[in-house]
């Protein structure tokens, strides 16, 4: 009876040697997966063309790249926070995963309008770039809350072409030209199944 039972564990703890091992492994591959397909990657860099991995995000960046501020910053220069390294990468995260979140589950509006994290983040950037011209006007010293709190105003809404234009929406640039998201198959793969095609 206790050689059965002894058996019978020991089997159990093979089972357990390649179970754990082999869900961690299919976690981490489709966690590799997910970051590769979604580009994510590309969140890292300041570049702008990660800002339209979501087709959503094309009248955004077209209405950008035609405005005074596109010869001279990208969306994280207004976008995300530079007073330290651990904030903007905190932001970035977590302002990432909440759009992710929305366009995943299609829970975008239609006029996609800044949260009040965004709108704080914005409004610092925005006195942080202009601060010698806003010390000779004096309004740089609005801070979001100020305005939330109507002691002011942001400055986006007397600037209300800055830089995304002042018609807002989906289909506000239908036409526009922006960078297109490059295939996530893989060239080879494409080969192989273009072969097999051919083959049929």
């Amino acid at each position: 009876m206790a050689t059965t039972n002894k058996t019978k564990q020991v089997k159990k703890n093979k089972y357990f040697r390649y179970l754990i091992p082999s869900l961690v492994g299919i976690l981490l591959g489709l966690s590799g997966y997910i970051f590769y397909i979604s580009k994510a990657y590309s969140y890292l860099s300041d570049d702008p063309k990660a800002c339209v991995n979501c087709h959503i995000m094309a009248p955004e960046y077209s209405t950008w790249f035609h405005s005074s501020h596109g010869r001279n910053t990208v969306c994280n220069d207004c976008h995300v926070p530079h007073d330290n390294f651990f904030r903007k990468y905190y932001f970035k995260a977590s302002d990432g995963l909440r759009h992710a979140t929305m366009f995943t589950f299609r829970m975008e509006p239609q006029v996609i309008t800044m949260h009040k994290p965004g709108q704080m983040v914005v409004q610092e950037n925005c006195i942080r770039c202009h601060d010698q011209l806003n010390s000779v006007v004096g309004t740089g010293n609005v801070t979001a809350q100020m305005a939330h709190a109507d002691q002011g105003k942001l400055c986006w809404e007397c600037h209300t072409d800055v830089p995304h234009g002042n018609v807002r929406g989906l289909n506000s640039a239908p036409n526009a030209r922006v960078p297109l998201a490059s295939e996530p198959v893989p060239e080879w793969l494409q080969n192989m199944v273009k072969n097999q095609q051919k083959g049929k």
